[in-house]
């Protein structure tokens, strides 16, 4: 309805009642035009009636819902089924061209500007997480592992000689084998035992590099977000590296925008040295269905060429359910959930630690994980071999979800490379332990209810131990024994 429409309904209804309800359109319009000439995340969340409003405005202007439209080419933007086009609102064409996922597309001009405003808006939300000084970013519909094998593919024309990633390990398949997809040979680096903490050995990354020779490596390829006991990289201290050997330098930073401490590190590694992207899951950050994630960095140019080597059109579903979810919760909802995040991460570490102190074991001490937790599990082992992946197995089928439970001395070969030690980032930690993490969304009652459900299979694994202990045959005295000797 547009203000000559409105004009006419009044020969119809009530002149006041078209004015009231015109007003009432205008308040959505006003949100959606703030949106447009600012460019970034609504301070506070918009109704769904304003956010469907604005979706069908922008379907109706790509050429699939043209009326009268005459479509002759083979992609026209058409659905066989109208569930599917309801649950993407119409808009089919998706993002991109055939040379750049952030071109525009001369059919498809709503979802085009979808495109460009959720890029726009995503961006706005990293410097509110703590990396300000960002200077461009875009959604691409690969996850994570995919996303940081782009990163690499477009190094490659920078640096044709290069053959090694440095990589400092951390025991997680997807960034491994995002090296291995892109054609190159990771170079990994343990990592040195700092307390509980395991922390990255700047001066192996700087023996690897003399060794190798700076021109053969395409990147140092670091880490933020990771499981305990393993904390985030020295950032800093990495990107010092990198920029003293003009090495190239990428970020799996792929739980990180939740944390600030994570943020932070990245924006000072970039202030104080170098970093070239960092990468970042969606549905991890913003809860959205897996299928997305972040390429970010502070070099227009170089965000701009990542973008250019996606072959292809894309899939727009990352693009829209990411901005549909950031207007809902606006940007005072999502710092809301960030702190609530920080919040009950104090509690999971205060209900492990009595957990742990009651069973006879310890919460690790290891600070400068922001995110996830670790609980020593040598009294479990102690009770049998098997006790400690059992105890896994007890938690799943209790529908405890996201706790790890790591067992010693596991060995897994990826793409021609065996860990030793596989999951605890370390050829030998010294102890088996669990993980439990406090990530975006998670409420108290999930920590009460993981903390009861442990709590109950630690105790039953005692008692199975118990009974198999007093069930076992006790062996006959020797004639040794029987004769007082």
């Amino acid at each position: 309805m547009n203000g000559e429409n409105f004009i006419l309904s009044e020969r119809i209804v009530s002149a006041s009642y078209i004015r009231q309800g015109s007003q009432a359109r205008r308040s959505h319009e006003q949100l959606i035009r703030h949106l447009l000439e600012q460019g970034k995340c609504p301070e506070e969340g918009w109704s769904e009636s304003t956010i469907e409003l604005f979706l069908n405005e922008l379907a109706v202007m790509d050429s699939n819902n043209f009326l009268g439209n005459c479509g002759v080419g083979e992609r026209e933007g058409r659905v066989a089924s109208s569930l599917v086009a309801r649950r993407h609102y119409r808009l089919i064409h998706g993002i991109g061209r055939s040379g750049d996922i952030a071109a525009v597309q001369p059919k498809a001009a709503g979802s085009s500007l979808l495109n460009k405003l959720t890029n726009s808006v995503v961006l706005d939300i990293l410097k509110l997480a703590g990396v300000r000084s960002v200077a461009s970013c875009f959604v691409v519909p690969m996850a994570t592992g995919m996303s940081l094998t782009l990163c690499f593919l477009t190094l490659r024309h920078r640096r044709p000689k290069a053959r090694y990633i440095i990589w400092p390990r951390i025991d997680q398949k997807s960034c491994f084998k995002a090296m291995i997809t892109a054609g190159f040979e990771p170079v990994v680096v343990e990592n040195v035992l700092e307390g509980d903490e395991l922390r990255t050995d700047l001066e192996a990354v700087e023996r690897k590099i003399e060794e190798l020779g700076a021109e053969s490596i395409l990147c140092l390829h670091s880490t933020t977000s990771c499981f305990a006991p393993r904390v985030p990289d020295r950032l800093e201290e990495l990107a010092n590296i990198c920029a003293k050997h003009d090495i190239p330098h990428i970020v799996n930073n792929a739980y990180g925008v939740q944390s600030s401490k994570c943020m932070h590190l990245i924006q000072q590694g970039a202030r104080v040295g170098r970093i070239d992207a960092f990468v970042q899951s969606l549905d991890k950050n913003f809860m959205v269905p897996v299928g997305g994630a972040i390429i970010a960095g502070f070099d227009i140019s170089f965000i701009e060429e990542i973008s250019k080597m996606y072959p292809g059109r894309a899939s727009a579903s990352p693009s829209l359910d990411v901005l549909i979810t950031l207007l809902t919760l606006g940007a005072s909802g999502y710092k809301k959930l960030l702190s609530e995040r920080k919040e009950i991460y104090s509690l999971l570490a205060q209900e492990l630690k009595g957990l742990a102190s009651a069973h006879g074991e310890r919460l690790l001490h290891t600070p400068h994980n922001p995110i996830s937790l670790a609980m020593s599990l040598d009294g479990v082992q102690a009770e049998s071999d098997k006790a400690v992946t059992q105890l896994g197995s007890m938690l799943f089928t209790r529908q405890v979800s996201g706790a790890r439970v790591i067992p010693l001395g596991k060995e897994q070969t990826i793409s021609g490379h065996t860990f030793h030690g596989f999951m605890s980032h370390s050829e030998a930690y010294p102890c088996p332990y669990l993980n439990a993490a406090s990530a975006v969304g998670i409420a108290r009652e999930d920590v009460t209810l993981c903390v009861k459900r442990l709590d109950k299979c630690l105790k039953a694994l005692k008692k199975e131990s118990n009974v198999a202990k007093s069930s076992s045959p006790v062996a006959p005295p020797s004639q040794g024994d029987a004769a007082g000797e």
